[in-house]
């Protein structure tokens, strides 16, 4: 594999089979993010309401984060990614049946979203394990970025097909993204890893996770990549206030929603298929941090923003910034973890990823609601730019890294 042209990767069964499990459950999860927040803003028309939306994701990731990764280590990978994307596409049927018969209200959305977030604790560090152990580690950049590249496309296809679809009810979109990670889950039945994971022994489920909390503080590059994920898209996070952006802002309805939420992925996937040909060699830590940067920058020109034409071009550069730190950030992070460890340095990845995603639409949302939408947005750019700039001086180890496997 390691020798392979990108593209022949696909012609791999089992990393093909990953990478569809893992496109079919992206696109389930960013249609029922679109419906679930026009839904709660159409109940709601509180900014406070959307930032509980990605509490109610965060909260399972952080109370599970003891029990997921030595779960992922312990057990059969492909099976427990499976039971969550089963989970979740049951946890969207009754959100389908309940929405088609008008009995929805905020607080069954706020409880069913914790339970599908639960099972995505469990799914995420799971898959995300698997893949090393499909294309080996030389090829593991390329994959990674190969495997960004078709997530991103469903990424840029389903929110805007999620708006679209939500003129004809929320019933609708919650019926097709149930499908979606039932395909998903059909398909991580059928993966076959080229080799078996060393899994880890009997014992305490918290002590495995000190393990894998210990590993990471003693790799300063390795927490200074996780940790800058962290507080960089956690302050800027602006997601969460789209709907109120699209409805306010621009001026426009479900379907503008959708495109707003599509243009991130259109500059993620554009810079990922660009990685795939031309994967990063050398200074890869500078290059994390620029991204960083002009990540920040994006959220800044987006907030100023009053057209939607501007506000999708801002979104796509903030989508392809993201994605170098995510390519440079996933590999590096795989490569320098021990195999038997990996569920574990994944579930707390996972944790941090999840905090900066959902823990930062919440923070979105309060300070929305404390100070105003664009204020709030401009905050979290600056926030960013100076998440970027301190972590450059905590963490000369990433900043100076060269190449991805250290």
């Amino acid at each position: 594999m390691s020798d392979a042209a990108p593209l022949r990767l696909f012609h791999h069964r089992p990393f093909l089979f990953h990478c569809l499990s893992r496109v079919f459950s992206t696109a389930g999860s960013q249609m029922q993010a679109v419906a679930v927040a026009w839904q709660v803003y159409e109940l709601t028309h509180s900014a406070f309401a959307l930032g509980m939306v990605g509490l109610a994701q965060f909260l399972p990731r952080l109370l599970l984060i003891t029990v997921v990764g030595n779960v992922a280590d312990r057990f059969d990978r492909k099976k427990v990614a499976f039971l969550g994307q089963a989970v979740q596409a049951l946890t969207l049927a009754t959100l389908a049946v309940a929405s088609f018969h008008g009995q929805v209200s905020q607080e069954l959305i706020y409880c069913l979203v914790i339970v599908g977030g639960a099972a995505r604790s469990f799914e995420t560090p799971a898959i995300q394990a698997i893949l090393p152990t499909l294309v080996g580690n030389e090829a593991l950049p390329r994959a990674v970025a190969l495997g960004a590249s078709a997530m991103e496309a469903a990424t840029i296809i389903s929110p805007a097909l999620g708006g679209v679809l939500y003129v004809f009810g929320a019933s609708t979109v919650y019926a097709i993204t149930a499908a979606s990670f039932t395909i998903a889950a059909i398909l991580c039945s059928a993966i076959v890893p080229l080799e078996t994971w060393r899994r880890v022994s009997s014992g305490s489920g918290f002590a495995h996770f000190l393990e894998g909390i210990r590993f990471i503080r003693s790799r300063r590059a390795v927490l200074g990549a996780i940790s800058l994920d962290l507080f960089a898209v956690l302050l800027g996070g602006a997601t969460a206030l789209l709907p109120i952006v699209a409805h306010q802002q621009l001026h426009t309805g479900s379907w503008g929603l959708g495109l707003l939420r599509s243009a991130p992925a259109v500059g993620a996937l554009l810079c990922s298929l660009w990685l795939a040909h031309h994967p990063l060699r050398r200074q890869v830590g500078r290059k994390m941090f620029a991204a960083v940067a002009l990540f920040g920058l994006t959220t800044i020109a987006f907030g100023l923003s009053h057209s939607i034409a501007l506000s999708l071009a801002a979104l796509i550069l903030l989508g392809a910034a993201d994605m170098v730190s995510v390519v440079i950030r996933a590999a590096f992070v795989q490569l320098q973890t021990p195999d038997a460890m990996r569920g574990r340095v994944g579930a707390v990845n996972s944790v941090f990823i999840g905090a900066s995603n959902q823990l930062g639409e919440f923070e979105s949302g309060l300070s929305a609601a404390a100070f105003g939408t664009v204020p709030a947005i401009l905050i979290g750019g600056l926030g960013t730019l100076a998440v970027a700039y301190l972590w450059m001086l905590a963490f000369p180890e990433l900043r100076d890294a060269d190449t991805l496997d250290g």
